[in-house]
């Protein structure tokens, strides 16, 4: 932006900012208080990165890596908005097209294309195994790991029941599915990130104080919020436990932080716990966490 020679960005993106003035965001139609950049650009203290008003829109999700020089410069217009209000005030001024279109879902850019299809016009196929977690059984086969994310239906001829992936080995190329949408194997409550990105706090006071921190976690968009404690590394990594098992974790996936209205920042998922089927073989979730972890364990001491 310094390149560009604007003093702020105007973003489309359901969500607020802590220097954003209360006036701004009331659904009426107001003028603009004079003066709104006066404080913007003075650094004093940290810009909050906060959650829309419509719950359904909220956008702090895509936002958790936002930079704080960025977000000083960041304006919401929408933010204070629900989107039946916008586009309300769409139609009152004509801007059909708006209302016309339809909601963006999935991955936009690729429509109504086969997936699997598509990534194959890019991707050479390396081709592996399906293999049952139960008994390891060979399923089936399939043209390559990055086609299938956890938690997704597998395709398979031939068998009547529907079969989802529980974990995928890059090593020997197996996908290992599990034989109902809800198996005990999609479930954990344990993972670890890479250093985390903290928005306002380069990490949280609390966490500092205590090494551990109760907030609120999700790792997709739309997910409801979930209560988690973060146990802070010396690398700037963090443990994860859950309060419950999730469904269907994901290595490479973005863990994002949450207390109350405020998006506290994210890591990447680099390493997931054992799944709760794994637990159910007898294995204790210590036992576990060693042998996968073994190889970075001193890395992962608390921060003193």
């Amino acid at each position: 932006m310094k390149y560009s020679g604007a003093d702020a960005v105007a973003t489309g993106h359901y969500a607020r900012s802590s220097l954003e003035e209360e006036e701004v965001f009331q659904q009426k139609y107001i003028s603009r208080p004079q003066g709104l950049f006066r404080n913007r650009f003075e650094v004093r203290n940290a810009v909050k990165l906060l959650r829309g008003a419509d719950n359904l829109k909220d956008q702090t999700f895509f936002l958790s890596q936002i930079s704080q020089d960025a977000l000083r410069r960041t304006i919401f217009p929408l933010g204070g908005l629900t989107k039946s209000f916008v586009k309300k005030i769409a139609a009152e001024n004509g801007i059909h097209h708006v209302l016309a279109r339809k909601e963006s879902m999935g991955i936009c850019f690729i429509g109504k294309r086969d997936f699997e299809r598509f990534i194959l016009e890019y991707l050479e196929p390396h081709p592996g195994n399906f293999v049952s977690i139960e008994d390891n059984r060979v399923l089936g086969t399939h043209q390559g790991l990055f086609l299938y994310t956890l938690g997704q239906r597998a395709r398979l001829g031939g068998l009547k029941e529907a079969w989802f992936v529980v974990d995928k080995d890059i090593t020997t190329g197996n996908v290992f599915l599990a034989p109902s949408t809800d198996h005990p194997a999609l479930y954990r409550d344990l993972m670890r990130t890479n250093r985390v990105h903290w928005i306002a706090e380069e990490p949280p006071a609390e966490l500092i104080r205590n090494n551990m921190m109760e907030c609120l976690f999700k790792f997709q968009h739309q997910m409801a919020l979930e209560p988690c404690m973060l146990t802070l590394n010396q690398d700037g990594t963090v443990w994860v436990t859950l309060a419950k098992p999730i469904r269907a974790l994901t290595a490479g996936q973005f863990a994002v932080f949450y207390k109350g209205d405020e998006c506290l920042g994210s890591g990447k998922i680099s390493r997931l716990g054992p799944s709760v089927y794994t637990l159910q073989q007898g294995k204790s979730k210590e036992e576990v966490s060693k042998n996968a972890l073994a190889e970075d364990v001193e890395k992962l001491e608390p921060a003193t």
